[in-house]
């Protein structure tokens, strides 16, 4: 009996060892905030109010590193969104459309060169007509100050210059091209992907667009079409990539739009291309 009775104790030892052990390295763990992960986490940004929900960024990371960075918007975002322009509340184009836009912050210390990203929902599309003259959204993924956007402006003394001072085209991917009249005040140049579906005749659904602004590519744009979010889609799209690419850039190789059945909205996200670390 007293055999026995030596050996229970020695294995409650044993025991208590090992649970001091891992709360040892539990602890030490804890210690270390940058202990690699591969894990991801979410941000989110702060709620705007669109249509009868709300639009808000976030940005998911693994391992620390930002790997996606997104619009969420409520599905309730849907209904209720403006038709028309009045004094206060959007605005009319000079092609007679009517534009509204949402200006959505990125969440604090989003660890990205993405600053801000402005949601535009045009209720009648816009030019050219027979293209894009179709209800709507724009996402640009904005990587200049929301003040540096809206100064791009006609008033500005050397705003021609600017806009006719293109990115090197190893900084732009490879069949984008810029047509006449798609230099945009307080949005920049839009560069369209010469095979888009869309160009060729089909109909528009969704398309991916690049901005440009005094020889710097300045932002990144899904443009997807109501109807097309409305089908509750999931999709990830393959997008063409610049020969250089800078440290620090976050560049799309791929784009999604999925209906997130948990969140009760639709995501339309950047995917980090396959080298922009």
């Amino acid at each position: 009996m007293q055999s026995l009775g030596n050996g229970r104790r020695g294995a409650a030892g044993m025991v208590g060892s090992l649970l001091a052990l891992a709360v040892a390295v539990g602890a030490l763990t804890t210690w270390l905030p940058n202990a690699p992960s591969n894990e991801m986490s979410e941000e989110l940004g702060p709620t705007v109010a669109v249509g009868k929900g709300n639009a808000r960024t976030y940005v998911r990371r693994t391992a620390g590193a930002p790997r996606e960075v997104g619009v969420l918007l409520d599905a309730a975002v849907m209904e209720g969104l403006p038709e028309h322009a009045s004094p206060g509340h959007g605005i009319t184009m000079p092609d007679g459309h009517a534009m509204f836009e949402y200006t959505l912050p990125l969440p604090a210390g989003a660890g990205t060169d993405i600053r801000h990203v402005v949601l535009n929902w045009n209720p009648g599309g816009h030019e050219p007509p027979g293209v894009y003259d179709v209800k709507h959204f724009d996402f640009h993924f904005y990587t200049i100050p929301e003040t540096e956007r809206r100064a791009i402006v006609p008033t500005d003394p050397a705003f021609d210059a600017k806009a006719a001072r293109h990115p090197s085209k190893e900084e732009m991917p490879a069949g984008f091209i810029l047509p006449p009249g798609t230099v945009v005040p307080q949005m920049g140049a839009h560069w369209l992907d010469a095979s888009a579906p869309e160009l060729a005749g089909k109909p528009f659904t969704t398309t991916f667009i690049v901005g440009s602004w005094d020889g710097r590519v300045i932002f990144q744009e899904p443009m997807i079409t109501k109807a097309f979010l409305e089908r509750r889609p999931d999709t990830t799209i393959t997008l063409p990539q610049p020969a250089a690419r800078s440290k620090g850039r976050f560049i799309a190789g791929s784009y999604r739009i999925q209906w997130d059945a948990a969140a009760k909205g639709y995501r339309i996200a950047l995917i980090e291309g396959p080298s922009g670390k």
